[in-house]
């Protein structure tokens, strides 16, 4: 199947005064949120024209409403480098004529691309929600109508000063807004699918929208710089009981690797095995940047707390401390094509857009 970027774009009519509406440009990459039930009975993509007959609450909203689609819209684990390229692009050709951006997109590679953006889109200044749906909008109990219509409310809301009042790359989930590069996936059938264990919700819907203003990422009114390269020579090693050198060997032993996140016990434990060390110092001489991730989801890597973790410091590889594996593999694939070596392996083990705690870069 080949996969194209073509797109289409719709106007949607919604309750918006002419001259004095906020702008939302929404963009659908594909996922569950967008299926209907075809006449033969299996679920297939929906035209964007037809979105008010799904979630009629639209013409009600005081804000002018754009979608570009996907003309072949793409299941979420087709999704890669280029469609984060692409929703960047997109995003940065339309940034100074709208309010915010809403980005529909399947839930199960969500995390990575929401982190991909995040790292992507430097400077911003306006929302970037991500949502999708557990359930296609032609469900009677889909999620879709509701997570669809925070996230517009969301990416419109303005704070007391007027700018934006989540100027960040975000995703939207079943009452949750959460930091796109701190979320993950952890449940696949039930309508809370996201969670962010190491970092504090950003707001809460219920009768209201509750934002926490005070965890919310402080833009720094600079210019956006939308940085369209990924490299795709970045791979995950995880650790598990009976690993062998062979297969560590296979991953890391790859002729184009550039970045490589390996996976570890607890807070960044490993084997310690001779040829394991000998496997980190022909890394570490073949200039590989390697970073070091918990397999726990909550909680921090501290190399050097236990011995089984000192073969780390002494071979280069460096600390992704409470970072999510989505966070780290995006991010490496973003320093490692954008910025020259001296700056990754500094930018690497700290934060650049809020995406793990301690110090910023």
């Amino acid at each position: 199947m080949s996969l194209s970027l073509e797109t289409y774009e719709v106007d949607i009519e919604t309750g918006a005064v002419k001259g004095q509406e906020a702008k939302i440009l929404m963009i659908y990459t594909g996922g569950t949120f967008g299926m209907v039930m075809s006449e033969s009975g299996s679920f297939e993509p929906f035209d964007f024209q037809n979105i008010p007959q799904y979630v009629p609450e639209l013409k009600l909203f005081e804000f002018s409403l754009k979608v570009i689609a996907l003309k072949d819209p793409i299941d979420s684990s087709d999704m890669s480098p280029m469609y984060w390229i692409k929703i960047a692009s997109i995003i940065k050709d339309n940034y100074d004529n709208y309010d915010g951006f809403v980005v529909l997109h399947g839930t199960d590679t969500m995390a990575y691309s929401a982190s991909a953006l995040s790292f992507l889109l430097e400077n911003l200044s306006k929302p970037v929600v991500f949502t999708g749906a557990q359930i296609p909008i032609g469900e009677i109990r889909s999620d879709a109508r509701d997570n669809l219509i925070s996230s517009l409310e969301i990416a419109v809301q303005k704070n007391e000063n007027g700018g934006a009042m989540v100027p960040e790359v975000c995703i939207f989930f079943d009452k949750l807004l959460l930091r796109g590069n701190r979320a993950k996936k952890f449940e696949s059938s039930h309508f809370d699918a996201f969670k962010s264990e190491n970092f504090p919700e950003l707001a809460e819907a219920g009768v209201h929208i509750d934002f926490r203003e005070e965890v919310i990422y402080k833009p720094n009114n600079k210019d956006l710089i939308a940085h369209l390269k990924m490299s795709e020579h970045v791979v995950i090693l995880k650790l598990f009981p009976g690993i062998t050198e062979a297969y560590v060997r296979g991953i890391c032993e790859l002729p184009e690797l550039r970045g490589l996140v390996i996976e570890t016990y607890g807070s960044g434990n490993a084997p310690s095995a001779p040829w394991f060390k000998k496997v980190l110092q022909e890394l570490d001489q073949r200039q590989i940047v390697v970073l070091n991730v918990s397999q726990c989801d909550e909680g921090t890597v501290e190399q050097g707390r236990y011995e089984s973790s000192q073969v780390f410091l002494d071979n280069n590889v460096i600390s992704g401390k409470d970072i999510t594996l989505e966070a780290a593999v995006t991010k490496l694939m973003y320093l490692l094509e954008n910025h020259p070596l001296d700056i990754v392996r500094r930018g690497v083990g700290r934060s650049i857009r809020g995406e793990q705690s301690g110090e910023q870069y």
